[in-house]
């Protein structure tokens, strides 16, 4: 039973942190510190990445009608106008096109040298470093980007240019963990131009592809023999971050529209000089 909640506790911090530009793999890696689950070192290797396919349904559920390519209604590029091409919808194709080239950089890293990052860098000490440079950016961006329009206000404006660099962006936090999937993303693209909303619903729609992948490379690696104590931990950990994620997608979106992202560039600053102080007394 203490597994099972401490599960919980896992599941509502991915849920809230995955989307929020704060780090999930970073606070992961904090509360594991703090709060050990008693399985093996490979079981919780897989469980940190797999855990995030709970996450990805709330995106899925919540911006389904943005991002299925096919259906008659409210088809605003239709294939044709007759016949089977009135089903697919044209514009939605060229977002996934899109996203597939953000997601070429970190997924070819990913699959080569994922291992070695993980021996490397996954550890407190790196988690607040990037947390600081991360925080430090969010402000300088936003103070740099105060009371100018931002060239990029709508999805369907971003260029494989603009999907690359912001790929580019999102290989950083998939070598560094405390980077921020969603927060290098929304980094690189609020350092080109997009707005705040666009940058945020892109990166929303940049995680179902790479975290998909992530959690099926660390499947293949772990294998299929799960004990029942071990598949309970996965889905309930997976079942409560579906629950938060979709409350904290939506709490996002909202903020944003009225709001900049210099809360969680302070907050990612305090968190990692706590953490940088914590580490200095416990050793």
């Amino acid at each position: 039973m203490l597994e099972i909640l401490k599960a919980v506790l896992f599941g509502l911090v991915e849920g809230v942190t995955e989307w929020l530009p704060i780090s999930s793999t970073g606070h992961m890696i904090l509360l594991d510190e703090l709060v050990k689950l008693d399985v093996s070192e490979e079981f919780y290797s897989m469980f940190q990445v797999v855990i995030q396919l709970g996450a990805i349904l709330a995106v899925v559920i919540i911006f389904w009608d943005k991002i299925w390519p096919f259906g008659k209604q409210d088809n605003k590029a239709p294939l044709s106008d007759k016949g089977i091409g009135q089903w697919v919808k044209t514009d939605i194709f060229v977002l996934w096109f899109h996203i597939l080239v953000s997601c070429v950089p970190a997924a070819i890293v990913g699959i080569l040298w994922d291992d070695l990052f993980e021996r490397l860098f996954y550890n407190a000490v790196v988690v607040a470093i990037m947390l600081i440079v991360f925080g430090v950016a969010f402000i300088v961006i936003e103070n740099m980007n105060a009371g100018k329009n931002a060239k990029i206000t709508a999805i369907a404006d971003i260029t494989y240019t603009t999907a690359f660099i912001i790929g580019m962006f999102q290989l950083i936090a998939a070598i560094f963990p405390g980077t921020s999937r969603s927060g290098a993303t929304i980094v690189g693209a609020l350092l080109i131009g997009v707005s705040r909303t666009v940058a945020a619903e892109y990166t929303f729609y940049l995680a179902v592809p790479v975290m998909l992948g992530a959690s099926l490379l660390k499947i293949l690696k772990f294998g299929f023999s799960f004990t029942g104590m071990e598949i309970a931990i996965l889905l309930v950990g997976m079942i409560v971050a579906f629950v938060v994620s979709m409350f904290v997608i939506k709490f996002l979106m909202n903020y944003i529209k009225k709001h900049d992202f210099k809360v969680f560039g302070w907050y990612r600053i305090i968190l990692g000089f706590v953490v940088l102080i914590a580490g200095f007394f416990l050793a």
